[in-house]
């Protein structure tokens, strides 16, 4: 991803996978492709790496823990006993529970009250625009899980899937739906479903016990465990290991 700000550009690899190996290469390869110069690289790597401190590369943000879920075990074991409680309660009020390819409309249900959702709560994801990109380039890979109390659409989950791994993308339920548990049902339709498709982990996105406890709550409840993420790092490749020392004595200040 690549922006220029102040006239500075900028190349951002979000949630990559590197390690002291493979970033050259990676590097490289980008610079090939994408003509990269002396563009000032910011790092999301998706495990904690102390290493790129060693390269110069300075850590700007601490970082984000996810949790996450192992659909390779017993998915019911391994609820919380308040979450299968609410479990338990869904499965007995009737709900119909749809699952469909997302489709292309950008007015879907879903959607709209996502916008609307993410308005009042003054927090921001990925565009719709982005979304439908997804869903479009990837066929069937983008899951769309709701639950209707007869006719009325009450919650809905969207799922990315990717390889072997899932993504919890974006949700709404209206308060009927909450009352009635419907995210519980949802999500556990979700995740056997996705077991039974060959997907391994579902990455059920941050967790803020401090801003979001609720959404905490909701999703360790269903078994997933903290991983913690690699932080933010800034590394402008053409100074070298020029800015090491600054590189260790934030990693300190933040530790």
């Amino acid at each position: 991803m690549r922006r220029k700000q102040a006239g500075v550009s900028l190349a951002m690899l979000p949630r990559a996978q590197l390690s002291p190996e493979t970033l050259p290469d990676l590097i490289r390869a980008a610079r090939k492709r994408q003509h990269l110069g002396k563009d000032i690289l910011i790092l999301n790597p998706d495990t904690p790496s102390k290493w790129l401190g060693k390269l110069g590369a300075v850590p700007i943000m601490t970082p984000q823990y996810i949790a996450e879920l192992s659909l390779t075990e017993d998915l019911r074991a391994g609820l919380n006993q308040k979450w299968r409680n609410r479990l338990v309660f869904a499965e007995r009020q009737g709900l119909r529970i749809t699952r469909q390819n997302m489709t292309q409309k950008p007015d879907q249900w879903l959607l709209q009250n996502n916008q609307k959702q993410q308005s009042e709560r003054g927090y921001t994801g990925w565009s719709d625009a982005l979304t439908l990109a997804y869903a479009k380039a990837n066929t069937g890979d983008a899951k769309l899980f709701s639950a209707f109390d007869g006719k009325t659409p009450v919650a809905a989950m969207l799922f990315l899937k990717h390889g072997r791994s899932a993504t919890y993308h974006i949700s709404y339920t209206t308060p009927e739906g909450r009352a009635l548990s419907a995210h519980n049902l949802l999500m556990w339709q979700a995740v056997n479903w996705l077991a039974s498709k060959g997907v391994t982990h579902l990455d059920l996105g941050g967790v803020s016990t401090e801003h979001a406890p609720g959404l905490a709550r909701f999703k360790l409840g269903t078994g997933a465990k903290l991983r913690p993420l690699g932080g933010t790092w800034i590394w402008w490749p053409a100074l070298g290991r020029c800015l090491r020392p600054l590189s260790l004595l934030d990693q300190k200040l933040m530790h």
